[in-house]
């Protein structure tokens, strides 16, 4: 069998793979149309960041059964085609987690002593100690945007410094926050409070342009911002002009929108710290990662286990038939909580009613995880069926799951719990024929949805015309209802409404909704 190897990599990765039997070509630097010729030999492939794995390349690699990228994201491998043509992407989390780490935290020093310019000027043969005045951290507060891995040890680093470190977790609890020293507040306090701030999320929707022109306005004046995350979190139109009016008094980035830049007039900024990238750049952690990448695809290749996969559907490979509708429901009803939850979650409940539930427990308790987990900010890692549990545990949530004799209106019926800080609620669903999902408690209300696509979630005064207000905002935005699902506890009591659509409700109507007399807690949900 052979694996090819596209970006340079440690001699460690190509000689255990080798000494495990399989022919190995390394060919740092093979143009996509190169890859495209030959990508049909190989049953695997290791990538760094330099290779883009995209949709055509998969669709004609037609003998490949593992995609493995020595480091943390997967952002250069098109996940989706791979999981649709049953091709396992893996990474591997963790291996330069402390690379990272410091790098940010050279980062936030060079930052606050002017160092890169002071160096530029004394190479020049200048001597201008007056003009790179530089603030001590001691005693700065410091915001750290997701505390996994990665913003659990800068935050150990700052503490050193003697930085008072504050974060935000959409998850983490505040009792594990607490053994961090670390004070969890709001998004909008890491804004007002901090004196640096500095981002550790993944990229995705909800963290795309975390930090815009609305958000970094809400900053402290004077603030300095770190990126060594991922490029995209923090608008760079946004902070040029922030830049520009000294609101934001530096920045220091290490990962940027498009790498490289076509453009390099935000790295050029006499107020910015620029690196190519370097997180992961250390001795130790490429040897890390090599090592440990090539492990994962010589243990996959010989059905030795699976380790470090992101794509759900790869995973599926053995699961039973007769269970992967409700797996599918379990992440269903895991997605739905993280989308309306309230607070910090503390503890998690699950309910599964049916011998065939009880069976296959542990793999249901692992979807809704990685449903809920998937859908938050949270850790730097993607979560999938192997990981979701100690994730979970890590971030200090209780899960407990009760197993229950069948339901009296239905054969299986899987039901989340969960309570946080300021709420607790539930939701129930089952699977009706084999393959029909439907949604058929959500809290007290009894109703029947299927959860697929884009909902309007809202309860409401049950009286007349709710409905029909809701539907003239919705039609004067041009969006279609697809369907409808309404559920209520009595007679001019408080309903529940939710409104199948099939375009994206932006959040101009949605303000529409949450403004309308009688509409209480209106959301929107893609499932």
């Amino acid at each position: 069998m052979k694996i090819l190897i596209t970006d340079p990599i440690e001699q460690s990765c190509v000689d255990i793979l080798t000494r495990e039997g399989f022919q190995v070509d390394l060919k740092p630097g093979l143009p996509p149309d190169e890859i495209k010729k030959v990508i049909g030999d190989y049953v695997a492939m290791v990538v760094r960041s330099g290779t883009k794995v995209t949709a055509d390349i998969i669709e004609l690699a037609t003998n490949m059964k593992v995609i493995g990228r020595a480091g943390a994201g997967v952002d250069n491998i098109d996940s989706a085609a791979a999981s649709r043509k049953g091709i396992i992407v893996m990474n591997t989390p963790g291996g330069n987690t402390i690379s990272t780490a410091e790098h940010t935290f050279s980062m936030l020093m060079a930052l606050s002593r002017n160092i890169p310019n002071a160096v530029a000027s004394m190479v020049a043969g200048k001597w201008d100690r007056k003009k790179f005045m530089g603030t001590e951290l001691f005693g700065k507060t410091l915001g750290i945007v997701g505390l996994g891995k990665i913003g659990a040890e800068v935050a150990v680093r700052a503490q050193a410094f003697g930085m008072t470190t504050i974060g935000y977790d959409p998850v983490l609890s505040a009792d594990v926050a607490s053994k961090m020293n670390v004070e969890l507040v709001t998004l909008d306090e890491i804004y007002r409070r901090s004196d640096f701030i500095t981002v550790h999320t993944p990229l995705n929707n909800e963290t795309r342009g975390l930090l815009n022109k609305e958000t970094i306005a809400k900053c402290k004046k004077g603030v300095r911002l770190i990126n060594c995350a991922r490029g995209g979190i923090i608008d760079e139109a946004a902070l040029l002009a922030a830049l520009d009016s000294s609101h934001v008094a530096g920045a220091a980035l290490d990962v940027y929108g498009e790498e490289p830049p076509k453009d390099y007039t935000l790295a050029k900024h006499p107020k910015v710290v620029a690196t190519p990238h370097l997180g992961a750049s250390t001795e130790e952690a490429q040897e890390k990662v090599a090592i440990q990448i090539a492990h994962q695809i010589a243990d996959a290749l010989k059905d030795r286990g699976i380790v470090g996969a992101v794509n759900a559907s790869a995973l599926q490979a053995g699961i039973p038939i007769e269970i992967k509708p409700f797996l599918l429901l379990a992440e269903k009803l895991g997605m739905l909580q993280a989308q309306v939850m309230n607070g910090k979650l503390k503890e998690l409940s699950i309910e599964l009613r049916g011998e065939l539930l009880h069976k296959y427990s542990e793999l249901l308790k692992a979807g809704v995880l990685r449903g809920l987990l998937s859908k938050l900010i949270h850790v730097n890692e993607p979560v999938n069926y192997i990981n979701a549990p100690v994730v979970a545990q890590s971030l200090g949530v209780r899960v407990s799951e009760k197993k229950e004799a069948e339901a009296e209106n239905y054969v299986n019926l899987l039901t989340i719990a969960y309570k946080t800080d300021v709420e607790e609620r539930s939701f129930a669903g089952t699977v009706f024929g084999g393959k029909y999902l439907k949604i058929v408690r959500l809290d007290r209300y009894y109703l029947e949805g299927t959860p697929d696509g884009t909902y309007l979630y809202y309860t409401n005064i049950d009286r007349p015309g709710m409905l029909a207000k809701v539907g003239t905002i919705l039609a004067e935005a041009n969006i279609n209802i697809a369907g409808l699902s309404l559920g209520r506890t009595g007679v001019g009591e408080r309903a529940l409404t939710v409104v199948q659509v099939d375009n994206p409700i932006p959040d101009s109507v949605l303000q529409k909704v949450q403004s309308l007399d009688g509409v209480f807690h209106a959301k929107v949900v893609v499932l």
